[in-house]
């Protein structure tokens, strides 16, 4: 098992706000990952910030008519409240306009042309001349070259996965003018992956244990063979390119962006007083990095940044490169520019976010595409999360308050069925704990609730109502018992749903509600004997059908 874990989520462009499809693909399963981790008291890191550089952050700010630093601090504040609200629980979120990681990018640049890996071409590129400048990718759309999808961007079709060549797109228009550009020559600096080729197929051959998704589709590219990127940008917003003949032109905001994460955890260190402990987590064997992304950056982290980092020489490669398919909106792709999407702080002003969580969670688009409505995001908050998981807690607690004066009652001879359900909340924690470490975060969140799904039969079938004028000493087991089911499931919840479980945790009497716990004990403990225990709320309150038409009709509006 690695010594330590450096776990990354892509970085949000801080061009618009975070809707779902984000969160379900690259956070939301991160944040899980870190926080099991951190319970198995694991040394784990998670890192995270704004992509404000590149094409995407000029053109949403021409669109406003506001420069581009005012826009990136907008979207950096609302996009770290946001994620703040739904319990992200990053170590840094960082900011790619700070001078570190300028510093960082510049450097890493520098390393490479060190290495000879990197080559200045003079080409055609795409010019609009009616808006008097080169195109940067991100400028121009048409139809993919090479599955025909309209609305192809100038750097990847987000229909079939592929890089694009802008100067193939058919049908191209300037995203600025609506015109049609034309080609003119210009000199840019370009990655020569082609050097990297041979390693990274020897680096990806061991990696059959990668989610099936991300290795075919690497596998695929690489067998394809690679060609040299370039990594430079006509723009006046980015990091400069550190080269007087480069004068005038950026850093390709996909050559900029991974070094984000080794430059935030810079100054992660910087920020602890320790300017140096950014190294073992980049240098050492004994980390495991690990990048949780959506499947439209496959390319970039399972191949140019593993080649950049094999480039550079000095740093760890990836471990894994966990990637989601996409969850689409009652069939159709999010899109921004088309406001069809569930934008996150919206969600999060009328409901949990943990009742967000769960149906992300519960819903995720882990091996293929799912589809997001409101109507099974209440079904499932209802009939799964209230009715299975928070019934149980509540009958449990609420019972032990009104029949017990809410004291942890002793547990006498344990007979079948108690021996039974403690087992089963401790294999459940074992089972879950190994989903989660091989990334089935879905089939985690489902043994979870399978354990709560057992709670509250065993309490069915032990029916303290009807044994507690009759035989004390069997209530008092069965109530001690149930104790014990509900401490195991707030441990387990605390990856998925970390503020319920905080307030679980309370309920349970602990003086620091939300403090990890040694995952390996679960099952295996519960409230102290003899302890009052405070009256308990409900956890997860029911979603009413106007709610859900009020949310429906804000979708189409």
């Amino acid at each position: 098992m690695p010594k330590r874990y450096l776990v990354t989520s892509a970085l949000p462009y801080a061009s618009g706000r975070l809707h779902v499809g984000h969160v379900a693909g690259a956070y939301l399963p991160a944040d899980i990952y870190v926080r099991y981790l951190r319970r198995c008291g694991l040394d784990a890191v998670y890192i995270c910030g704004s992509d404000e550089n590149g094409a995407p952050i000029t053109i949403a700010a021409e669109k406003e008519g506001i420069s581009p630093q005012e826009l990136v601090d907008r979207f950096y504040d609302l996009n770290s409240t946001t994620f703040g609200k739904l319990g992200m629980s990053f170590d840094y979120y960082g900011r790619t306009t700070s001078e570190v990681h300028a510093e960082t990018s510049r450097a890493f640049f520098t390393k490479l042309c060190e290495g000879g890996h990197i080559e200045d071409k003079e080409t055609e590129q795409v010019y609009c001349p009616h808006c008097e400048r080169f195109l940067s990718d991100r400028y121009v759309e048409g139809t993919c070259p090479h599955c025909a999808a309209a609305g192809a961007r100038g750097d990847q079709c987000d229909a079939c996965g592929k890089l694009v060549d802008a100067l193939k797109l058919v049908d191209a228009t300037c995203k600025i003018c609506g015109r049609a550009p034309e080609k003119r020559r210009t000199r840019h600096w370009y990655l020569k992956l082609d050097d990297f080729e041979p390693r990274l197929k020897e680096w990806l051959a061991d990696k059959r244990h990668w989610r099936e998704n991300v290795f075919r589709f690497t596998k695929n590219f690489l067998d394809e063979g690679l060609r040299s990127r370039a990594i430079t940008r006509d723009l006046d917003w980015g990091i400069p390119v550190p080269l007087e003949e480069a004068r005038g032109k950026v850093l390709y905001v996909w050559f900029d962006a991974p070094i984000g994460y080794l430059s935030f955890t810079k100054e992660w260190a910087a920020a602890r007083g320790e300017p140096d402990a950014w190294k073992p987590y980049w240098c050492d064997a004994g980390t495991a990095i690990v990048h949780f992304i959506g499947k439209d950056n496959v390319v970039f982290h399972a191949i140019t940044w593993p080649a950049m980092m094999m480039g550079e020489g000095s740093l760890e490669l990836p471990a894994n490169v966990v990637a989601n398919e996409f969850l689409n909106i009652k069939g159709r792709k999010s899109s921004k520019s088309r406001n069809w999407a569930v934008w996150v702080e919206d969600a999060l002003e009328k409901f949990s976010a943990d009742q967000l969580r769960y149906y992300l969670c519960a819903n995720a688009p882990e091996g293929r595409d799912t589809d997001f409505t409101w109507s099974d995001f209440a079904e499932r908050a209802n009939t799964e999360l209230a009715d299975v998981l928070g019934n149980f807690v509540h009958r449990a607690l609420s019972f032990l308050g009104r029949y017990l004066g809410g004291e942890v009652p002793a547990a006498g001879a344990l007979e079948e069925r108690d021996r039974a359900a403690i087992e089963e909340a401790a294999r459940a924690g074992v089972e879950v704990g190994r989903e989660i470490e091989g990334f089935h975060l879905k089939a985690a969140l489902q043994r979870v609730m399978r354990c709560a799904k057992h709670a509250n039969q065993y309490f069915d079938a032990l029916a303290p109502w009807a044994t507690r004028k009759t035989d004390a000493a069997r209530t008092a087991t069965t109530l001690h018992v149930s104790l014990r089911l509900v401490d195991a499931l707030a441990a387990m919840m605390h990856p998925f749903l970390p503020e319920s479980a905080a307030r679980l945790d309370a309920m349970l009497g602990r003086t620091e509600p939300g403090a990890p716990r040694v995952w390996a004990r679960i099952g295996t403990e519960g409230p102290q004997v003899g302890e009052a225990l405070p009256a308990p709320e409900p956890l997860f309150r029911k979603i009413e059908p106007d709610e859900v038409e009020a949310a429906e009709s804000a979708l189409e509006a």
